[in-house]
């Protein structure tokens, strides 16, 4: 099969099923898996697909979103990183705001025993994975859950987010860049991530670096609200100095 088929085809599985992953189609095409990254970057730059963690979707589903065992497990030694980064960025004594994502769910299991500290969040992961260490005082923003994220969402959690102010918020986010700003795939969690910023004195961004460039379906911010970014060393320093130059610390763990 010639490459021009070959993509043909990986368009039509990606248009049908909603996603490719690379490792299934190498499988599939008999080829490695560097030919279908490079057919996947074809079809990108001809606009038929958008490049994802391990992948790609068909253009037009900006709203695609992985489940919470996917994301687990993408770009796990990049998140770790990131998440001992963040430690740093504990208020003392103070009160935070954890938002839904796995690399704050991260820094979250990897606070300190001794911290004292007031958390604050709408994700059920975060807030069992705190809810008997011994020096936090949890609040579990409610409202409706979303099965895919375990995150709440919709007027509660709005309700609740307008009414507090905390010293700091670790955010994630699905995709980021200086153009399209702060994106996910879903609206209501948009929103809340929107309350969240809001609430905050500070807003550190806890993103890996093949999220830059990333554009989602729901903006909830731009890279100009953020304080500082936590991300890894993929992020070129030139991509660094960019998004330093709008105003935004960056730090590559």
């Amino acid at each position: 099969m010639y490459a021009p088929e070959r993509q043909q085809e990986i368009l039509r599985l990606a248009r049908d099923g909603g996603r490719v992953d690379v490792l299934s189609l190498a499988e599939e095409f008999q080829v490695t898996a560097e030919t279908i990254r490079r057919d996947l970057k074809a079809l990108d730059r001809a606009g038929l697909v958008r490049r994802v963690h391990g992948g790609a979707i068909p253009v037009g589903r900006l709203d695609f979103e992985p489940d919470l065992t996917e994301r687990e497990s993408t770009a796990a030694d990049e998140k770790d990183r990131i998440a001992k980064a963040a430690l740093t960025e504990l208020p003392a004594e103070g009160t935070m705001i954890l938002d839904a994502g796995t690399t704050v769910a991260r820094v979250a299991a990897a606070i300190p025993l001794e911290a004292r500290l007031t958390v604050v969040t709408h994700s059920l992961p975060i807030a069992a994975r705190l809810a008997d260490h011994p020096g936090i005082q949890l609040h579990l923003v409610g409202g409706r859950v979303r099965h895919r994220t375990r995150a709440a969402v919709d007027a509660w959690a709005l309700r609740a987010y307008g009414e507090i102010r905390a010293d700091v918020l670790f955010v994630a986010a699905n995709g980021f860049s200086a153009e399209h700003g702060l994106t996910t795939p879903d609206l209501a969690e948009a929103a809340v991530k929107r309350a969240a910023v809001a609430a905050a004195r500070r807003v550190v961004l806890l993103a890996d670096s093949a999220k830059h460039g990333e554009e989602h379906f729901a903006r909830f911010g731009g890279l100009g609200d953020v304080d500082l970014l936590i991300t890894d060393s993929g992020l070129s320093p030139d991509d660094a100095a960019a998004i330093e130059r709008g105003g935004t610390e960056v730090v590559r763990a």
